[in-house]
């Protein structure tokens, strides 16, 4: 049975009034910054048990008539067309996906704003493709030694230069594809051109990890120091709340970097200062709302071997980092875990030795492991899929759900019409087929009845999965890692 160690209704409730009361606070305007992903938040459900991955949409939904969103976006993703992990688009395309769910939500998004723009093509094209769409869009520009340079920063050639985005509501929600986008600094320019145009404006930060009021190396904020290890991001005391407070709370390096930017603007706007720490700037709760501490110290030391092996097979790929790989080996180190403390692998890696050929393994709910080899008519992840699925069926093993007969004419398409070398049934192949199956067998519509339940178990493969496996992965539900090695020695790969 599944777990939680996170209570989602009092969340929604102590994080709704907090930020009633920083509109409050400020009164008039509001700029504020949303860290990590609005929606379809997997990194917090997947080490928060319990969390909803939409709570925080669902928070803006009360204050959608005062609200509006802008969405950052760094020209510099668009041109390294850089990808969301967890759903596989790249950072333009979910800017596109992200504004059509903010309608579907009735919220209003007023603009996007391309950040550290430098001319690039690819930014201008995009921009003139959201325009085509009838799609507001500024461009802001990177400043020189920002966030230091305090004089170049509050004149034309700093702020001054980005393009003023027109907002019409009280809360502006600044929000982004990924971290790295400008956010924060999309806030702090707007706030310097508001007091250009004579608008008082605030600013608040609304960020889920680190957690300020857990512990520094609690295995949830070494879990988002391992999904931020491309980013160079580190999690550290907070240097100003302890000084004001004599209280440790804990904040990443880019906040506390960039605080004595936004203390030096407010000050200027305000004549002091609201807040003594960038602590004080955020309005996070979800520290106040663990019920289960064991619970969710467990899933973030899972997150942080996925992101270890997710971090490995990128390099695999050349698209990683050495430098990545090694911060969260030694993240691994400092939560006091290795790739065996996930269920799955050992019994991957074992089946894998004894037949010679790439195997998978999962962890179901229950805590079983199924694993799965390659044989001449599945891989080895459509046979681990449809053995797990007869396990949760409670049908037997040696019972047959899909005929060869099925099975050979699909292998006849895929190598004698498709040009395909490999004519094993990937896993999307095999639900179609016992799809079809299910139509005229009840015990194969039984089994394919269980799929549903797959959603979040835990699945390992010996070998990098094609990129349709991987996608039906994410479609299921289930948490994949992969040993950082292909099936073949082939330069290409599909």
């Amino acid at each position: 049975m599944e777990q939680t160690g996170f209570d989602s209704d009092k969340y929604l409730r102590m994080q709704s009034e907090r930020i009633l009361d920083r509109i409050k606070q400020f009164g008039g305007k509001l700029y504020l910054e949303f860290g990590g992903k609005l929606f379809d938040d997997f990194h917090a459900a997947r080490v928060l048990p319990g969390f909803a991955p939409d709570n925080k949409i669902r928070m803006l939904r009360h204050l959608k008539d005062q609200a509006e969103i802008i969405i950052a976006i760094n020209a510099s993703d668009i041109e390294k067309r850089k990808i969301r992990g967890d759903l596989g688009i790249t950072y333009d395309v979910d800017v596109l996906r992200l504004i059509d769910a903010f309608r579907d939500c009735g919220l209003y998004v007023g603009s996007v704003v391309i950040t550290f723009y430098r001319s690039q093509p690819v930014a201008i094209a995009f921009q003139k493709r959201l325009e085509a769409l009838n799609i507001k869009v500024y461009r802001h520009y990177a400043i020189p030694s920002y966030p230091y340079d305090l004089p170049l920063i509050f004149s034309d050639d700093g702020y001054g230069q980005n393009e003023y985005i027109e907002t019409t509501r009280p809360l502006v929600v600044v929000t982004a594809p990924g971290p790295g986008s400008g956010k924060m600094a999309t806030c702090l320019s707007q706030i310097y051109h508001d007091h250009k145009h004579g608008i008082k404006s605030g600013y608040a930060k609304f960020e889920t990890f680190p957690i300020w009021n857990l512990p520094l190396k609690h295995p949830i904020n070494l879990a988002y120091e391992a999904a931020t290890a491309d980013l160079n991001d580190v999690n550290v005391i907070d240097p100003f709340h302890l000084e004001a407070y004599n209280v440790t709370t804990v904040n990443y390096n880019r906040d506390v970097e960039t605080f004595p930017v936004l203390k030096a603007m407010l000050e200027r706007i305000l004549g002091e200062c609201p807040y003594k720490s960038p602590t004080d700037m955020g309005v996070n709760m979800v520290g106040f709302c663990i019920e289960n501490d064991e619970i969710v110290q467990k899933a973030a030391r899972d997150e942080i071997i996925r992101r270890y092996y997710q971090a490995r097979c990128n390099l695999r790929k050349g698209f990683g980092s050495e430098t990545e790989v090694n911060k969260i080996e030694m993240i691994m180190k400092q939560a006091n875990i290795s790739i065996f403390d996930r269920k799955c692998v050992e019994p991957a890696l074992r089946k894998a030795a004894e037949t010679g050929a790439p195997a998978a393994a999962i962890e179901l709910k229950d805590g079983t492991v199924i694993t799965g080899k390659t044989s001449d008519l599945l891989g080895a992840s459509s046979a681990m899929l449809l053995n797990a699925l007869k396990h949760i069926a409670g049908i037997p093993d040696d019972v047959q759900l899909i005929s060869p007969a099925v099975i050979e004419p699909v292998q006849d398409l895929k190598v004698n019409h498709l040009g395909n070398k490999n004519p094993r049934l990937h896993t999307d192949e095999l639900l179609i087929a016992l799809s079809i199956c299910a139509v005229t067998d009840p015990i194969a519509e039984m089994a394919m009845n269980k799929l549903s339940e797959l959603s979040g178990c835990e699945v390992h493969s010996t070998v990098i999965l094609s990129q349709v496996d991987e996608n039906t992965f994410r479609k299921i539900g289930v948490n994949l890692t992969c040993e950082p090695q292909y099936q073949s020695n082939n330069l290409y790969h599909k």
